[in-house]
């Protein structure tokens, strides 16, 4: 019996999250056994190189010697005390003082929490009930943002799983992405009562989706204009595109931002900040409730606040990761356009998607165009040639600072034969 089999009679679909079954590349899934640096072992020893790096926090590499060895000191220490500790004050501090759009941060367990969280506090702050959120950007999975786009232009939510009730659903209103137009009759339809617009301020569930020209400005200004927050998700972007995450890179301050497993160095962790008065709206200061017993892990906290030292520390690391980055996607688009294919590259910094499908894509709609079968059949070329990318179009390859020319100009080669 092979280990997926075991894994089918003891777990729902034999993985516990759903992409990890390969289901949409119509393949078993790998089984990794060990990570190091740029490369993935999986359990029969077979190397690959890595370009989904956890879905985005590794971005010194696998298996950092530093962190590593600070992580084994805190473990000797013990692994969790269910109690205050000096680690996440120090993360705390090290955030605030350093992310000038959080005044205070509260840290959770993973980046569906933090959504959740700042969702329910954006609701306490303004007393308003609703939502918008936009279509093809990926929030976790809370209730309230399973949601799609219903037939109408702003049609209120539609459950997109079974177990969320349409009346849990009804306060989330999700729109196209990168179409200012929209939002303003949205928030023009329902006045006085849009608690919060939420996006990925760079797309990355949809593949990579960049903002059009002044889109992120035109946000910021309709919510202040309708006394609405603006919560930037940045559990793919935050400590990626720059050390400010896209809030800087963009030089938009949202009012509330929510981390993932980034500031964690991979670890299971999550957070949400922003502005003081809004964030003192939690309890025990507040009336907003949210809670956590493994909320500041202090493992968790050790490992995140070493990574970020680290690039707080070597900026050039940024500058490093974008310049071979950008190499590797314009070497992509060269193959892409040198052999005449139906695909199209999106990247930004370190992270970018290759679309099965000519057009340029600016929403999710036009994601949708790609050919999933041929990617499916591309992922099966790159995976017997031992590189390892998203088992789904919708994704986004990583690039850590493990991955040198060297690497880069064997995957080109391996992608070139792959295509």
């Amino acid at each position: 019996m092979s280990i997926f089999e075991i894994a089918n009679k003891y777990i729902p679909g034999g993985v516990n999250s759903p992409v990890r079954a390969f289901k949409a590349v119509d393949l078993e899934p790998i089984f990794i056994d060990r990570a190091d640096k740029a490369y993935l072992y999986d359990i029969n020893g077979k190397e690959y190189i890595d370009y989904v790096c956890s879905w985005g926090p590794m971005i010194l590499g696998h298996n950092n010697e530093e962190i590593r060895k600070n992580v084994i000191k805190a473990c000797e220490k013990g692994l969790s005390y269910g109690a205050t500790t000096k680690l996440e004050v120090d993360m705390a501090q090290f955030i605030c003082e350093n992310i000038e759009h959080i005044d205070k941060i509260r840290m959770v367990n993973s980046g569906t929490e933090a959504v959740m969280s700042a969702i329910r506090l954006a609701r306490g702050y303004t007393g308003k009930e609703k939502v918008i959120k936009f279509d093809g950007c990926y929030h976790g999975h809370s209730d309230s943002m399973l949601i799609q786009a219903g037939s109408g232009l702003m049609t209120e939510g539609i459950p997109d799983s079974n177990g969320v009730t349409k009346n849990c659903a009804i306060d989330t209103i999700s729109i196209p992405y990168n179409d200012l137009d929209t939002l303003e009759e949205v928030f023009n339809k329902h006045k006085d009562n849009i608690a919060c617009v939420i996006l990925e301020p760079v797309a990355a569930n949809m593949g990579v989706v960049l903002p059009k020209d002044g889109y992120l400005k035109g946000i910021r200004e309709l919510c202040d204009k309708h006394k609405s927050l603006l919560i930037f998700d940045e559990v793919i972007t935050g400590f990626r595109l720059c050390f400010g995450g896209a809030a800087k890179y963009f030089n938009i301050k949202p009012d509330l931002v929510t981390y993932g497993k980034i500031i964690g160095a991979g670890m299971p962790v999550g957070a949400y900040g922003g502005k003081k008065e809004i964030m003192d709206m939690i309890a025990p200061s507040g009336s907003v409730y949210q809670a956590g017993t493994l909320s500041g892990n202090p493992i968790a906290m050790t490992a995140g606040l070493t990574q970020l030292k680290i690039l707080k520390e070597n900026e050039n690391i940024y500058d490093d990761i974008n310049n071979i980055s950008k190499y590797f996607f314009d070497n992509i688009n060269d193959i892409i356009k040198r052999k005449n294919l139906d695909c199209s590259i999106n990247y930004i910094g370190s992270l970018g998607s290759l679309f099965f499908t000519k057009d340029k894509v600016t929403d999710y709609v036009l994601a949708k165009k790609s050919d999933t079968k041929k990617y499916a059949s591309y992922f099966k070329n790159m995976l017997d040639k031992g590189v390892y990318i998203a088992p789904a179009q919708f994704e986004a390859m990583f690039i850590s600072k493990e991955h040198n020319k060297n690497i880069i100009d064997k995957t080109l080669n391996i992608i070139e034969e792959s295509l």
